[in-house]
């Protein structure tokens, strides 16, 4: 499976996890020219921006642990942004990761929601 390949399909199989948990998609792969979020969503009283990471290997580290420091900084500067451009959105949000990790055949191994994983500071 190829690289964009991959990533396509975490997103799907992410959509479909959190879609099993409430959280209703608003839009994905919204892009500006500071950074991209893949998906932005309603759940309970919080708009939720969520990047997904997904990789077939932990040779190189988990999923979770690939969003680098200037990636967070590009998603809050992104969700700013969403938040300016939109209108009738809950006043509360944060941003989630969703981890998913595929066999090499593809198939899914393990997804996991991590919720507030980006903080302002």
């Amino acid at each position: 499976m190829k690289r964009g390949d991959t990533g396509r399909w975490g997103e799907k199989l992410a959509k479909g996890f959190l879609k099993k948990r409430g959280y209703r998609i608003l839009e994905t792969n919204y892009h500006y020219p500071e950074g991209e979020i893949d998906i932005v969503a309603k759940h309970k009283d919080y708009l939720v921006f969520v990047e997904v990471r997904t990789k077939t290997s932990l040779e190189f580290g988990s999923p979770e642990e690939s969003v680098t420091e200037a990636k967070k900084k590009k998603l809050i500067t992104t969700a700013y942004y969403y938040r300016q451009t939109h209108n009738n959105l809950p006043p509360l949000w944060r941003i989630d990761f969703v981890a998913v990790r595929l066999d090499q055949k593809g198939k899914l191994s393990h997804i996991e929601l991590i919720e507030n994983a980006v903080n302002e500071t």
